[in-house]
């Protein structure tokens, strides 16, 4: 099979990851205006609740998109393949019936005891809890065929069809709204329809990319081809868990303590950092399967330098955006809402949220190389330590400090597990590649911090709006240049580009 460009996948992700962020973000000043900021705070539980389905993936959704690269790799037969995919099929339909289930069966306890409700009516809050229910079932069953569709690194594709689906589900909600009227029920009902265009169109398609087989063979309904990866897939389960526990853990305690308008906004200050985040997320959708296809195939100094590369790319684009965003919070919120008391609320939390997951986009990349190597040991003990501090920490910040003390642990976890247990889980996989790691991003988070620090008072959020957005994309570009030139090996790149081209 021919290998899909690496470098083409990455940019395929990356383009279709910002044009979500672009479109989510841009238009949630929109749902308030016209919903208001209480039937938004219920879109934001929504939001939540998502994330918090992910607890059942029981690290099912990697272990398929590695099976399918390690496939790729001549390293499986195709029936084994299909047996594996078979039974993940059942578990996945099983466990989403199950978990949709109590959610449906919980509504009337969410809407009267958890939920602060002030002025939606509580008969509209009980059908979009139910439809919630359904919703995030079928999302996560899609989850099983992105698995799918990455390790065939079909990412061209599947960055297509989100584009396609984000478009609907953000901006085609306010046509439909337009038609039906503004108010929470018409939203989602029409997120009902996108889930389940979403569901048909992802399953059609990996049906499509599995091997084929001859009639003779039998591919039968057991859950036995599982077995031998329990031990992988139950260690992805547990940080699997963690990383849902570290991202929506904050955002779960405050639905129950602020009311539910005060968390709509809070929401919208998470969700422009949680920018952050998905800025991430497409560097590990073609990296993961590439390391580990190298690591399978014995090539361990590409696999290296894919993991190095990879890093620095993140450093550059992804880290130099926290720190930029954290640097410019008040004049972002004023420029993006035109609501001066909303911004100076929020910006302290949307500072410490922003650093919080520059620092986590850097701390994922160890889990990468353990993927790729199928150990996931060290990772697995660091996240038992993580969570067993961050769940006491975080119930107690959220109940006497609110969003901001929610914020402040965020932060400091991220800080400490890059620290401290990046390295040591680096000195254990590759002792001599810690030092060279922290080589790739330092450089450019220095200068760029510097250069924030000293330009952030240029910005003056109680101006004109446009001048201030004008401004604010004049420093991130700026960032972003200072950047490339602090990180040697996009340097190293750019080089011999030139050196090429000259002979």
């Amino acid at each position: 099979m021919l290998r899909p460009s690496l470098k083409l996948n990455v940019m395929a992700s990356y383009a279709s990851q910002i044009y979500l962020i672009v479109i989510s973000i841009a238009i949630l000043p929109i749902y308030i205006k016209y919903m208001g900021a209480e039937a938004y705070g219920l879109v934001g539980f929504f939001a939540m609740l998502q994330g918090l389905f992910n607890l059942l993936d029981f690290g099912l959704t990697p272990t398929i998109s590695r099976q399918t690269a390690q496939y790729n790799a001549g390293t499986d037969t195709a029936l084994n393949f299909r047996k594996l995919f078979r039974a993940l099929s059942l578990i996945f339909i099983v466990v989403a019936i199950t978990g949709g289930g109590i959610l449906f069966l919980l509504d009337d306890y969410i809407a009267s005891h958890w939920l602060k409700l002030d002025n939606l009516n509580i008969n509209d809050v009980l059908f979009c809890l139910q439809v919630m229910a359904v919703c995030v079932a079928l999302r996560w069953i899609t989850g099983l065929y992105r698995g799918v569709i990455s390790g065939f690194e079909q990412i061209v594709w599947l960055s297509v069809v989100n584009s396609f689906i984000a478009t609907l589900r953000f901006p085609g909600v306010l046509l439909y709204m337009y038609y039906f009227g503004f108010n929470i029920k018409s939203f989602f009902i029409f997120q009902l329809f996108i889930a389940l265009l979403e569901f048909f169109i992802l399953m059609i398609k990996s049906h499509l990319l599995l091997p084929k087989l001859p009639k003779q063979y039998v591919i039968g309904w057991s859950i036995k081809p599982i077995q031998p990866l329990l031990g992988f897939a139950l260690t992805i389960a547990f940080t699997s868990s963690v990383w849902v526990l570290f991202t929506q853990l904050d955002k779960f305690v405050l639905s129950g303590i602020l009311p539910l308008a005060d968390y709509g906004y809070f929401t919208l200050a998470v969700l422009v950092a949680g920018g952050i985040l998905q800025l991430s997320a497409p560097i590990g959708s073609p990296v993961m399967p590439r390391m580990a296809r190298l690591e399978a195939e014995q090539q361990y100094e590409q696999m290296r330098q894919v993991y190095l590369n990879a890093t620095q790319f993140i450093a550059v684009i992804v880290v130099t955006a926290g720190i930029v965003l954290a640097g410019v919070a008040k004049p972002v919120l004023y420029a993006w809402t035109g609501d001066i008391n909303l911004a100076n609320q929020a910006a302290p939390i949307l500072r410490l949220y922003a650093l919080g997951n520059a620092l986590l986009a850097l701390s994922a990349f160890p889990y990468y190389l353990q993927y790729a190597k199928g150990n996931l040991k060290y990772h697995l003990i660091g996240n038992i330590i993580s969570v067993v501090i961050l769940i006491p920490a975080v119930v107690w910040a959220a109940t006497h400090y609110g969003a901001v003390g929610a914020g402040w642990v965020w932060f400091l976890m991220q800080l400490i597990y890059l620290v401290f247990w990046v390295s040591y889980i680096h000195t254990k996989l590759e002792p001599n590649m810690n030092l060279i790691w922290f080589k790739t991003f330092i450089p450019s988070v220095v200068t760029v911090s510097v250069f924030v620090l000293l330009t952030t008072q240029w910005v003056e959020y109680s101006g004109s709006r446009s001048v201030i957005l004008l401004k604010i994309i004049t420093i991130s570009l700026c960032s972003v240049f200072i950047a490339m030139l602090s990180s040697v090996r996009i340097l190293n790149i750019f080089k011999a580009k030139i050196y090429r081209r000259a002979i």
